[in-house]
């Protein structure tokens, strides 16, 4: 699974900066809001059903895990329950962001545009190319239940823009949802006689026992060019790193301001830590540069015997295994993230990927409907379990007491109860369970979905500390450009450093140096700007 499946996760050191909070909407958007569209026909937990059959575009994105099908069970169902046809443009995975970013420029885009992360969309509201759909809400039912139900307007904050709207309709987690940490082979602790370490401390002290055992390997390679790892390693530090990295504008909750991350002591330590594993033989010098096959490939080889992973990409891992070693002979666990210099604490948010619609669709005559539709089937009860588990007595069948199971011969996710090889797949066979639908939802539905391996390390999770939420910075249109042309060669001199300085290939004696060259490159000047604007604007956010 890739970093996007991810990690949405608004990186609570101020993440949402990259968003870069852009202009108010045009004359045009503002001529037209949600009163144009007459009384709202929907109450939540309603079944939208059109009144005459419609047909809506769609961009769709196509992942070589579950290639699209078009005789899957998902589109008859959409199309039986709600009177409507999803006309597909479909795009490869691997072009999706660059394809996505041409057909809106060209206004050639369908009109809902799903998979599109919370600050991604920003790009295109100049052009007054996408919906203000925090104007059109009221036709929205579901989605507003859920934001005041689980009392997530605090949480929605951090996607305004500065016009106090926002353009995308991110999924909505009734709560936070931990997926990245370490895979570890413990039976190879076990076998050392050591315990599941919970700290950065304890980590190392686990891996220097193991090296004093296994000399010829490292015992951590990583994956993703460890950018998953020091996503959630470096919060614990008080800082952002990795996926998380953002401008390098982080926030300070205490203070009410904010601070440039890369350039603190914590930031130093963060990085010293690191350069520890590279410098003692602990950890693998290409987990920074090696391809994901090549890391895994380690790790089930047993040349590594610790990896970054999410959930589902343990699984993997722990199905390889099975196959080369046979079960039993191993045992892999998806430990609990560490915690650091700053206590147990985690950057986790409720938001997820989410909708944006094309500007077109309030020319359409069925405008109001296709936000009824949207509503519908990403935001509601009914609509998340369809897209999820699939149809009752044919994907799955539900108990009395609520409990969902995988009708017989269907699998996914590890989660049927007398697994065959001959099983058809949730995702691959009928369509359900895939990234362009399903995300978000409640804890129950999101537990439903779970396997032993996941539900575990939820609980492992559950008392950690999250930080609290950067709040957004409402840059205008020119205040964005200016920060743009600043912080952009900034953050790729961080990147390329901070590479430097955890391979050792750069002293960490030159500390002082590097923090000066991010200040000649603007470091001070951005963050003043943004407790600027923060400072003047932040009334916006009450």
């Amino acid at each position: 699974m890739k970093k996007k499946l991810k990690l949405f996760a608004v990186t609570v050191l101020a993440l949402s900066l990259t968003a870069g909070l852009l202009t108010g909407c045009s004359k045009k958007e503002k001529a037209k809001s949600s009163a144009d569209l007459g009384t709202p026909t929907l109450k939540a937990g309603e079944t939208f059903h059109a009144k005459k059959p419609i047909t809506i575009t769609m961009l769709y994105n196509d992942n070589p895990a579950y290639p699209l099908k078009k005789d899957w069970l998902l589109w008859d169902e959409i199309k039986k329950r709600t009177n409507v046809t999803i006309k597909l443009t479909t795009v490869p995975l691997s072009d999706y962001e660059q394809k996505r970013s041409l057909l809106i420029s060209t206004g050639d885009a369908p009109l809902i545009i799903p998979k599109t992360y919370p600050g991604s969309e920003t790009a295109y509201i100049p052009s007054g190319a996408i919906l203000p759909v925090s104007d059109y809400l009221k036709y929205m039912p579901n989605f507003e239940e859920k934001v005041e139900k689980w009392n997530m307007d605090s949480d929605l904050k951090s996607i305004k823009q500065a016009n106090g709207k926002f353009y995308v309709l991110p999924g909505l987690h009734e709560k936070a949802k931990y997926d990245y940490s370490f895979a570890i082979r413990k039976d190879m602790l076990d076998k050392a006689g050591l315990k599941v370490p919970n700290s950065w401390d304890e980590i190392y002290s686990v891996l220097k026992v193991i090296k004093a055992k296994y000399p010829n390997i490292y015992p951590y390679s990583d994956r993703w060019k460890t950018d998953a790892t020091t996503n959630f390693a470096a919060p614990t530090f008080g800082v952002s790193a990795g996926w998380g990295a953002g401008t390098g504008i982080n926030y300070d909750a205490t203070g009410d301001k904010f601070f440039f991350g890369p350039t603190t002591n914590d930031y130093k330590s963060f990085v010293t830590y690191f350069n520890k594993l590279i410098k003692d033989g602990l950890m693998d010098p290409e987990s920074f540069t090696q391809s994901d096959d090549q890391a895994k490939q380690k790790f089930v080889n047993g040349k590594s015997f610790m990896i970054g992973s999410n959930t589902q990409e343990t699984l993997v891992l722990q199905q390889t295994m099975e196959k080369n070693l046979g079960k039993g002979k191993f045992e892999i666990l998806h430990m609990r993230n560490p915690e650091g210099p700053k206590g147990d604490v985690v950057s986790a948010s409720r938001l997820e990927n989410g909708v944006i619609i094309s500007s077109k669709a309030k020319d359409n005559p069925n405008f109001k409907e296709i936000m009824e539709f949207v509503d519908w089937l990403w935001y509601s009860d009914e609509g998340q379990e369809l897209t999820k588990w699939g149809v009752e007595g044919k994907t799955y069948n539900k108990s009395s007491d609520g409990v969902r199971t995988l009708a017989k011969g269907i699998n996914f996710n590890n989660l049927s109860k007398n697994p065959s090889s001959n099983d058809k797949d949730l995702r691959k066979d009928f369509g359900f369970s895939g990234g362009v639908f399903s995300y978000g939802g409640s804890y129950e539905l999101e537990d439903s979905m779970r396997n032993d391996l996941e539900k575990t390390f939820q609980k492992s999770m559950a008392d950690k500390k999250v930080l609290p939420t950067a709040p957004p910075i409402l840059y205008d249109e020119d205040e964005r450009e200016q920060a743009n042309m600043k912080d952009t060669p900034l953050m790729d001199y961080v990147k390329a450093q901070t590479l430097k300085f955890m391979l050792g290939s750069e002293s960490l004696s030159n500390w002082d140096k590097y923090v000066a060259q991010c200040k000649a490159k603007g470091s001070e000047d951005l963050t003043k700007q943004a407790n600027d604007i923060y400072r003047k604007t932040k009334d916006k956010l009450k």
